[in-house]
Formats: structure tokens, sequence, C-alpha cells
């Protein structure tokens, strides 16, 4: 065991400086090559992770859109539902008939079942 940790104690130990992080020097030690499935699999999931933020942000977006503009659609839907229900009373028709001057007249009887 005591040969162990002279081979480990004799080794020149690197630390980390800013100049070997910035030009790459540190991806070449030891650690990193054992571990490179490892960091491929962290960059893989930080990739998706950004790519699902981005793809449900534009989906909300989408559906602010879709929202507003079913909200103007009902609005207009109202608007048009009014204006049938006031041309299409009685009074209104007859006084269409009465302009047009036609030979139509509204009915003094009451209607009556055919039995």
């Amino acid at each position: 065991m005591e040969g162990k940790q002279e081979e480990n104690s004799n080794k020149p130990r690197k630390h980390a400086s800013w100049k070997s992080i910035v030009g790459g020097d540190i991806l070449a030690t030891d650690f990193f090559r054992r571990q490179t499935k490892l960091v491929v699999l962290i960059m893989t999931l930080v990739i998706f992770y950004i790519h699902n933020r981005y793809a449900c942000q534009q989906q909300m977006i989408e559906i602010d859109r879709l929202k507003k503009e079913l909200t103007d659609i009902k609005y207009d839907a109202l608007t048009r539902n009014s204006e049938l229900m006031e041309r299409s009373r009685q009074s209104r028709i007859e006084e269409y008939i009465s302009n047009r001057e036609s030979e139509l007249q509204t009915a003094t009887q009451p209607p009556y079942v055919i039995k």
C-alpha cells in the first residue's frame, strides 16, 4: 500500500488554470477522457432542455394568438346573430314588405291545424 502512495505522490499534478480552461487543455486530462460519455450525455440533455423550452414558448404564443382570434370570432358571431334577430322581427318584415309595395299582407285570421 505504501508503494501506491509513493507512485501517486511522485506524479506531478496539474492544476486547472484559466489558461488551460480557455485553451482547451483541460479537455485532454485523464478525468475528461474517462468521462467523455457522461459529458456528451449531459450536453445532449442540455440541448434537449433548451429545445423543449423554446418549443413550449412557441406553442404558448400560438395558443394566445388563437384565443384572441376565437374571442374576436365569438364577438363577430354575436353581432351577426343580433343583426339577424333584428331583421327577422315581424314588425321589421312588415315594414320591409310595405316599403316594397307588395301584395302581401299580414294575416287577419289565426292559423289553424289541418287534421
